[in-house]
């Protein structure tokens, strides 16, 4: 009787775990110049955001960070990666099992850093409802934020921008 006491409990306590997903556009880039790759670094103001990403998300439990393998947005990650302690972690944006791995996540909170034309995949994928389509290519420092509760999903737009500082429900 004992074990099934701790089991149900057990399972409660999982089913009302809260896991937070922050999901991120890269922070401002370099423009890309004829001559040069389209894997371009970030602009000091870029630089500037990421710093203000860090300062913004350094106490929210955050135990996993991923990001694509470009220059700009691993850029974008590293300042919480070291504030943390917790390793950038590299990922496809076409894998079509990259959500699944985020929803299958058991500890601690997450960062996603992606881009102009995924992040609205991912946040829509976990949520399950069409909350975004492709952010404009001039869109820096939204904050979306996927709060999952047992199985609801709830999503809320915020920024980290250092110009910007309010927050939009949704």
């Amino acid at each position: 009787m004992k074990k099934i006491i701790i089991v149900i409990v057990s399972l409660l306590f999982i089913s009302c775990r809260t896991t937070y997903y922050y999901i991120v556009r890269h922070a401002e880039k370099e423009a890309q110049a004829s001559n040069m790759s389209s894997d371009v670094a970030l602009t000091s103001a870029g630089s500037d955001n990421a710093i203000a990403l860090k300062d913004q998300l350094a106490n929210k439990n955050i135990r996993h960070i991923f990001s694509t393998n470009y220059v700009r947005t691993k850029a974008t990650a590293q300042p919480l990666s070291e504030a943390t302690s917790v390793p950038v972690t590299i990922y496809n944006p076409i894998d079509t099992s990259f959500v699944t791995r985020l929803k299958n996540v058991r500890q601690g909170n997450l960062l996603v850093v992606g881009h102009s034309n995924t992040v609205d995949n991912i946040i829509n994928e976990l949520t399950g409802e069409n909350y975004l389509s492709d952010l404009p290519d001039t869109a820096y420092g939204d904050l979306f934020i996927v709060k999952k509760k047992g199985n609801k999903y709830d999503y809320q737009r915020s920024h980290f921008s250092i110009k910007k500082s309010s927050t939009i429900n949704k």
